[in-house]
């Protein structure tokens, strides 16, 4: 990938060789460089102009791993993607460089092919991120804008109300839509999912203001995968230890990308993009909560998500049947899923095949098809099967 905005990177080393090294293969990928020698000198020179830190483990005063942590405890530039240089290969050292917030690893001697693949795909989580920022600035204005404009030229009439949560349903429906929008095979998920949640909420009485709630914020569940990088979106293989961790990061994102509104709609769907990978035993994410500590919608949500993957064909799987995707549900019960929620919604099996008929993916063939041509089949997860964590 080409630097074409001429990004700035913080390279920071105690050796001068490596310094002079890393600082050279940078300035050929375009970047603007900056160097420290050590992490005191590193800190005080970050600001929101960097976009990119190169960082040394080993270094003397401060370690790389208090240099990233201190960092990521700054509100300025705690999102700036870090990236260890570093001799270390051991699973405790990785573990306790994801704890800190490193982004990626590159190993000494640093490859320029290596460095170049790992700081694009740090600069492309970056940049989705920011553009994610950036739209969700304007779509604040945008409904301001209009929201003012209606309630100035019909003050305080029921058409005015009519109007404004039309065209906010409407706008979250399309986020909802972009949300998927990288995941060619499954158009219809996001509008089943809704469906499957209001169904379990009607099974288990909720008023109809709640019921409508929910089958506007649940499609907004999966959000986040607009700040996952494509290629962990889209490996066509198995997904190793790091790359699920960067993958499971879509239920911080989506609740970071709806949060802090006062609209109900983005508050409710913000609960469920955070909690609708959580388990009834703990053992979910991103928080470990358990039982009654999830919020409900994304308890609802997460019996709804799931069954609609297992019945919906993938580039590494065939659709399950319903009755072998509720077999497998049945295995989660208690575990991951709430026991009440999963017989409430298995208990409306007429009404699950309906909305499946009503809601079938418009353009499964042509995925299947896809990957009849060559298109790779990816290896289905741990998460995936047998026990699928969601679409």
């Amino acid at each position: 990938m080409s630097n074409e905005k001429n990004n700035s990177v913080l390279i920071v080393d105690d050796e001068q060789a490596v310094r002079s090294v890393v600082q050279r293969l940078m300035r050929r990928l375009g970047y603007d460089v900056t160097l420290a020698s050590d992490g005191t000198e590193a800190l005080s020179m970050m600001n929101s102009g960097i976009d990119l830190v190169l960082l040394d483990v080993n270094m003397p005063g401060m370690s790389g791993f208090e240099v990233a942590e201190r960092i990521r405890a700054t509100e300025e530039v705690a999102e700036v993607p870090i990236i260890l240089i570093t001799t270390l290969t051991g699973r405790e050292d990785r573990l306790h460089a994801v704890e800190v917030g490193v982004s990626d690893f590159i190993a000494k001697p640093v490859e320029f092919t290596e460095l170049q693949i790992r700081t694009d795909a740090a600069m492309r989580l970056k940049d989705a991120r920011d553009e994610l920022r950036r739209r969700n600035e304007e779509l604040e204005q945008e409904v301001q804008r209009r929201t003012q404009e209606i309630s100035d030229a019909l003050d305080e009439m029921g058409a005015a109300r009519d109007r404004t949560e039309a065209a906010q349903v409407e706008t979250l429906h399309r986020l909802a839509i972009a949300s998927e929008y990288k995941d060619q095979y499954s158009t219809m998920h996001i509008r089943r999912v809704g469906r499957y949640s209001t169904l379990i909420g009607k099974a288990i009485g909720l008023d109809s203001d709640a019921l409508q709630l929910l089958l506007r914020a649940s499609p907004l569940h999966d959000v986040g995968k607009l700040g996952i990088p494509d290629a962990v979106l889209l490996k066509p293989g198995r997904l190793d230890a790091d790359e699920r961790k960067i993958i499971e990061r879509h239920a911080v994102i989506g609740a970071e990308i709806l949060g802090g509104s006062s609209s109900e709609i983005l508050q409710a769907a913000e609960t469920i993009a955070l909690t609708h990978h959580e388990w009834w035993d703990g053992k979910g994410y991103p928080r470990g909560l358990v039982g009654q500590e999830i919020p409900l919608f994304g308890r609802i949500c997460a019996v709804a998500d799931v069954f609609d993957a297992l019945t919906s064909a993938r580039p590494y799987k065939a659709a399950f049947s319903p009755d072998k995707a509720i077999a497998i549900m049945e295995e989660g019960r208690g575990t991951q899923f709430e026991p009440r929620l999963l017989d409430a919604f298995l208990s409306r099996r007429e009404e699950m095949d309906e909305i499946r008929r009503a809601l079938k993916d418009r353009d499964t063939l042509e995925a299947l098809r896809a990957v009849a041509l060559g298109q790779p089949r990816r290896a289905a997860t741990d998460e995936e099967e047998p026990a699928l964590n969601g679409g």
